[in-house]
């Protein structure tokens, strides 16, 4: 389908440089608002605000432009609902059609609005923002040195983008630091959705966002994974599946479903449903087949997963496929609708909020994980020389005297295999390194109920 005319669903908040809102339009805009009001009363609020457009033009102290005049009152108006419905003027509405293919100009950065200020839903990997080493949760107070207290989203979003290689200033207010400024150079950010790579014999697979690339990304690197794994060792397998969401901002609906069903053999996926029109509800099932064929799978979500990556996560948690580990969700559960305005851009309205299988709604809840796991730094406290029972004084010796010792001896004459560059050692990233042990630990405790009792 193509960007330049498609309207598509997300469910995510907006991204610096662009945004990445676009779904399927069910209604004109205020056609049901006006059937449950009185249309006297309409007529007379719309007469008001045509004697003060008037007023505006005849009396302010400089002639403003018509145009900046409407575009600022639908922009007052759709972001006085909620912080996900905004207007997007012509430039905007391109940008966000470019960044559904999955590359645009800007820092990198999902934010929303909160009490007045411009906060990080998460950086996206490898891109300015990401760089700097923004985080979930950092408030952005100041633009080059000025508040952004008073804008919208859209004009937040608007001033932090810029010509490619034009450096910016941000104030950045973080929990239990002091405020700090840091400087960020825009760039085209080219968005790689699906990372991958083996632990051992455990797939380690990423998605950074779900634009138009990640069902297929994810496809084509879980076979890439599968096939490397036996050519490097025939006698191996895959033993699991770690799906890392950690500070994905959401994307595409449709990439949700598919990437849910991707390892859903049957059963609901994700449903929508407004208040509004509820007749147009959509429930979304999943199809036979499983990429990774009943394997154990850990999904990774942090407070930096949003939307998308909550469908999927409260996906593979209600029926039963995936162990969701690290911390709690954003809790984005609603969906935008992306209705375009012919020369003047578009508008995107907050329309319906979707639901989990079992018909949960995690607007501002986000999911739970079944293993709480926040992201530590482990440090060992065992001692570095440790009493062992053959340093106690008239210890037994050892059986086999000599002999054991040199069988147990650890040689050092072979030199070391040189590691794997594409598969590092044990993880520095203690909630992965948890998620991969827990992994091991089912395989393991599968071998053993499954071998035979003598």
């Amino acid at each position: 389908m193509s960007t330049g005319t498609s309207i598509r669903p997300t469910v995510t908040a907006a991204l610096v440089g662009a945004f990445l809102f676009t779904t399927t339009l069910t209604i004109p805009a205020g056609v049901r608002a006006a059937e449950d009001s009185d249309p006297q009363e309409t007529y007379k609020l719309l007469q008001l605000f045509g004697d003060v457009f008037e007023r505006v033009r005849d009396d302010y102290v400089e002639k403003p432009s018509d145009k900046k005049l409407i575009e600022a009152a639908i922009s007052g108006m759709l972001s006085s609902l909620d912080p996900h419905s905004s207007y997007m003027n012509a430039d905007s509405f391109g940008d966000m059609q470019v960044q559904t293919k999955g590359e645009f100009g800007g820092l990198g950065i999902e934010v929303t609005m909160e009490n007045g200020m411009v906060k990080v839903i998460s950086p996206i990997d490898d891109t300015p923002a990401f760089r700097a080493g923004l985080q979930p949760g950092d408030f952005i107070t100041h633009l080059d040195g000025e508040p952004v207290l008073g804008l919208t989203l859209s004009e937040a979003v608007d001033k932090m983008r810029g010509p490619v290689g034009a450096d910016i200033t941000i104030k950045v207010v973080r929990k239990d630091k002091d405020p700090f400024e840091v400087t960020l150079t825009r760039a085209v950010v080219k968005i790689q959705s699906v990372r991958s790579r083996l632990e051992d014999d455990i797939a380690y697979l990423r998605i950074t966002l779900f634009n138009e690339q990640a069902s297929r990304g994810l496809t084509k690197a879980m076979k890439k994974l599968q096939k490397k794994l036996a050519e490097s060792n025939p006698q191996k397998t895959l033993k699991g599946v770690v799906l890392d969401l950690r500070a994905n901002p959401g994307g595409l609906l449709d990439q949700a479903i598919s990437i849910s069903d991707a390892f859903l053999e049957q059963g609901e996926i994700v449903s929508i449903r407004s208040e509004q029109r509820p007749e147009d509800a959509q429930r979304f099932n999943a199809r036979p087949g499983d990429l990774a064929r009943g394997l154990p799978i850990v999904v990774l979500i942090n407070g930096g997963s949003a939307s998308a990556s909550e469908i999927v996560s409260g996906a593979l948690q209600d029926h039963g496929r995936a162990i969701i580990m690290g911390t709690k969700s954003f809790g984005k559960g609603s969906v935008q609708t992306i209705s375009p305005l012919g020369d003047y851009g578009a508008m995107r309205l907050t329309t319906a909020r979707y639901y989990t299988p079992s018909g949960r709604s995690i607007q501002s809840v986000g999911i739970t994980p079944d293993i709480s796991v926040p992201q530590s730094k482990v440090e060992s406290l065992e001692p570095q020389t440790q009493r062992r029972e053959r340093d106690l004084r008239g210890a037994l010796d050892q059986e086999n005297g000599d002999q054991a010792d040199k069988n147990t001896a650890p040689k050092t004459d072979k030199k070391l295999p040189e590691s794997d560059p594409e598969t590092p050692p044990a993880p520095a990233d203690y909630q992965l390194g948890r998620a991969l042990d827990l992994i091991r630990g089912i395989n393991l405790y599968q071998d053993m109920t499954t071998a035979p009792q003598s």
